[in-house]
C-alpha cells in the first residue's frame, strides 16, 4: 500500500511539474496574443508570423481573420493567430544585429525596460 501512495505521489509531482512548465505558460501567451489582438485596429503596421510587414487594413475578430496590406494594392487574408507583434522599425533593426553586433543584446533589453 505504501508503495502505491508514493508512486501516486511522484505522479502527482509529474503532472504538477508539467502543468506548471508546459500548460501555464501556453495558456499566457495565448491570452498575452489575445489581448494583443484585440488592441489592433487599421492602420496600425504589424508583423505576421511568416515575416510579412504589413498595415492592417481590416479585420474580422469574430472569423479570426485579419487582411493586412503589405504593398500598395496587395492586401493578404490571414489569420489572426499570425498576426505576432506590432512593427517597430528600431526593434526589427537591433533583433538582425544580435550576434553581429555586441552591444544589440545590451540595447534590445533597454529599449524592453523602457516600454
Amino acid at each position: 500500500m505504501g508503495e502505491f501512495i508514493a508512486f501516486s505521489f511522484v505522479i502527482l509531482l509529474v503532472l504538477a511539474a508539467y502543468w506548471s512548465f508546459v500548460i501555464m505558460p501556453r495558456q499566457s501567451m495565448f491570452r498575452k496574443h489575445n489581448k494583443y489582438v484585440r488592441t489592433l485596429s487599421a492602420g496600425d503596421e504589424v508583423i505576421t508570423a511568416g515575416g510579412l510587414v504589413g498595415t492592417l487594413t481590416r479585420m474580422e475578430a469574430d472569423r479570426g481573420i485579419a487582411y493586412v496590406q503589405i504593398a500598395d494594392g496587395v492586401e493578404v487574408k490571414v489569420l489572426t493567430t499570425a498576426l505576432s507583434r506590432p512593427f517597430d522599425p528600431e526593434e526589427v533593426a537591433i533583433t538582425a544585429n544580435l550576434g553581429v553586433d555586441p552591444t544589440a543584446d545590451q540595447r534590445l533589453r533597454q529599449r524592453s525596460t523602457q516600454h
